[in-house]
């Protein structure tokens, strides 16, 4: 491995491992302890004060004494005869082995070998290793006639003793140095990796990026930096380039980082590689270089500073995780579209929220949100969101598609208001914090998760193509009138998210997959090939998934916490924001939940729960109301039937005006959402800021 500066100093992120390299020598494992043996409790024993003065053995009986003795004096024989046989060849071997490091020191062998090209030779850098030489020798002389000195003065005042002494310690030295081994395992034992937190040299990098197919067996990669450790301590790290003429790039490289990782005996997870651009000094052969002593996405993930603000622009970074090294990750959402994407419960819809939970905080972003499933992730955003649509019953697929022609009608009534403006208030035919405020047009997030549920649950591709297409012409059209579309599904394949959509989103979100296959339709295709590859994730990485902001960007990247509960307090918090700033509109306008927390008044389970079955219908039947209530929490209305669903709605003080509900003309069993609303009292009623 060559390097292609000439500063041997230390750098400040680190320790230099100076050449040449060898591995450790991995030694052999200890045998496994026995297991304890199973003891009972001693008896109880009376005070110690009450037992005689016992002696040992040896004091009390002369044939154990002289046994004692003799044992002692054949031990001390047997170790004074082997130590005086092999002290001599000890003190030699010692004194061999330290004239050769000596000498390889005074020479500056390991500067060299780190310096030398290609092709073997120094070139230029020759005069730099005589300068090192030079150096050296002065060192060696200075010491050796400073000691010459110290122990001529010794002997004169203290007396002989004191070269007796110093030569007893340097043979001590020696036979240390050179005493016998019980041998040395080679580097790497079959089966046993090495363990990259005791050390990585260039020749490791060499070994595997030459095992990895990107370097031929006579070259080597040329350092643009030492490998070094970094300044938090959690790994090596270092600057390099492929060499000139192999045919390989960076992004070859990275490609095969599973390969490179498991030659280095570490996990994929642990390497981070990265192409160094021209903007940043870099050219396509140009890497840098990263592996982690561990896995660098457990353990606890960091809380959202979102938790603790007041209020936030929109118009900024959001705050969203960070990455292996602890670098923080924000995320600019103005002119993008965002997709999220993965297994379940893997944190796809909480790393989501970290972006609703921003636009949440601030009073001049109007929220729409779609809810597939109508779980609990965005239930507080019912105080908040201008509409909110939660499951995907026929009456929800209505509320759904009339919530996206008005978000289209909006769009384009935007777009005919920026063609009037004069170049000066609108240069770039896009929404501005000035124009925003002017002509109340607030930045509007379209949050729709579980978007799958909406697609399976139309009937008729027809119908598909006309949802996909309104989707698509927001996602497309909409960030430059102040729309943010942030879509999220478990399955991203053809008929559950539509190729049509997922390739007009630019950024993309996705934790873990089962393959490289789903994690391009989450991220787009050939990003696997490219490195960015959320397969690779584990069970153990929840919260965590690949972000990709570009064509040629991507990071891992941790999410920041935001639970339930914290995420209840930012909506409280934005619905006060927006209620000061005269910004809250649409549903949450008439919110009776909001309405109930701001009186402190705590709405009945049972209430709340049918409330949010209903979501935008006025009426439902029983039926639908139980299969509703069940998608909710199953485990608390998973064994309802009706007889019990009237019995605790009539003691939550629910008065049914009728027991029987037409719906598209048919009747049947059911309930009107006002009655319902009559079990709330009327103070909480009025407290909504209609």
């Amino acid at each position: 491995m060559t390097e292609a500066t000439t500063d041997v100093d230390t750098p400040p992120g680190g320790l230099l491992v100076p050449g040449p390299w060898t591995p450790a020598p991995v030694a052999e494992p200890d045998p496994p302890a026995p297991a304890p043996a199973v003891t009972r409790p001693p008896p109880r024993r009376p005070a110690l004060a009450a037992e005689p003065l016992t002696l040992p053995a040896w004091t009390r009986d002369a044939t154990v004494a002289r046994a004692r003795a003799a044992h002692g004096a054949r031990v001390a024989g047997r170790l004074a005869a082997r130590g005086t046989v092999r002290s001599v060849p000890s003190v030699v071997g010692g004194g061999v082995r330290a004239g050769r490091g000596w000498w390889r020191w005074v020479q500056a062998d390991d500067l060299a070998d780190e310096l030398r090209g290609p092709d073997g030779k120094l070139g230029e850098k020759v005069f730099v290793i005589r300068d090192h030489r030079k150096a050296r020798w002065y060192l060696t002389g200075g010491l050796l006639l400073t000691a010459s000195v110290g122990e001529t003065v010794a002997a004169y005042t203290v007396g002989d003793v004191i070269p007796a002494v110093s030569g007893l310690v340097v043979a001590g030295a020696f036979a240390i140095a050179g005493r016998r081994r019980g041998g040395t395992a080679p580097a790497l034992l079959g089966g046993i990796e090495r363990d990259v937190r005791l050390e990585l040299a260039p020749e490791h990098l060499n070994a595997a990026f030459r095992a990895a197919g990107m370097l031929r067996a006579d070259a080597a990669l040329i350092l643009r930096s030492p490998v070094v450790r970094d300044r938090a301590g959690r790994g090596w790290e270092a600057v390099f380039d492929l060499p000139m003429g192999g045919g390989k790039t960076a992004a070859h490289a990275i490609a095969k980082r599973d390969v490179i990782a498991a030659e280095l005996g570490v996990d994929e997870i642990q390497l981070i590689m990265s192409r160094i651009r021209a903007r940043q000094g870099g050219n396509g052969k140009r890497i840098a270089f990263w592996v982690c002593d561990d896995d660098p996405y457990l353990g606890k993930p960091v809380v959202s500073p979102l938790v603790d603000l007041e209020s936030f622009d929109f118009w900024g970074l959001v705050p969203f995780g960070q990455d292996a090294r602890a670098e923080r990750i924000e995320v600019g959402l103005l002119w993008q579209s965002a997709f999220f994407g993965g297994l379940p419960r893997r944190g796809k819809t909480f790393s989501m929220r970290l972006l609703v939970a921003a636009a949440v905080l601030d009073p001049w972003c109007r929220l729409y949100v779609a809810d597939g499933k109508g779980g609990a992730d965005f239930r507080s955003l019912a105080g908040v969101a201008h509409r909110y649509v939660r499951g995907a019953d026929e009456a929800d697929l209505e509320a759904f598609e009339a919530m996206l022609d008005e978000l289209i009608a909006e769009m384009s009534r935007r777009f005919a208001l920026f063609a009037t403006l004069p170049t000066a208030v609108c240069p770039e035919g896009k929404l501005t914090p000035d124009i925003m405020r002017r002509y109340n047009l607030p930045l509007i997030p379209v949050v729709i998760d579980e978007l799958q549920e909406y697609f399976e649950a139309l009937e008729t591709e027809k119908d598909r193509a006309r949802i996909i297409g309104k989707l698509a012409r927001i996602a497309r059209r909409g960030p430059a009138a102040g729309f943010i579309p942030v879509y999220a599904s478990q399955r991203p394949d053809a008929k559950s998210v539509p190729t049509k959509l997922r390739e007009i989103v630019t950024y993309r979100y996705c934790t873990q997959v089962t393959d490289k296959t789903s994690s391009d339709m989450v991220l787009g295709d050939g990003k696997a090939a490219a490195g960015a590859d959320a397969s690779m994730l584990s069970e153990d990485h929840v919260g965590v998934g690949v972000l990709v902001t570009g064509p040629a960007s991507f990071v891992t990247v941790k999410a920041d916490l935001l639970d339930n509960p914290a995420f209840e307090v930012i909506c409280q918090r934005g619905r006060k924001l927006r209620i000061a700033a005269g910004t809250l509109t649409g549903q949450a306008f008439g919110d009776i939940g909001a309405a109930a927390f701001e009186v402190g008044y705590a709405i009945p389970q049972i209430i709340g729960d049918v409330m949010e079955a209903f979501g935008s219908r006025t009426r439902i039947w029983t039926e639908d109301l139980l299969a509703a209530l069940v998608n909710l929490d199953e485990d608390t209305y998973g064994d309802w039937d009706a007889d019990r669903l009237a019995a605790e709605l009539a003691d939550a003080g629910v008065v049914r005006h009728s027991k029987q509900v037409k719906i598209d003309g048919v009747n049947r069993a059911g309930y009107l959402l006002r009655d319902v609303e009559g079990a709330i009292p009327p103070e909480v009623l009025a407290a909504r800021p209609v």
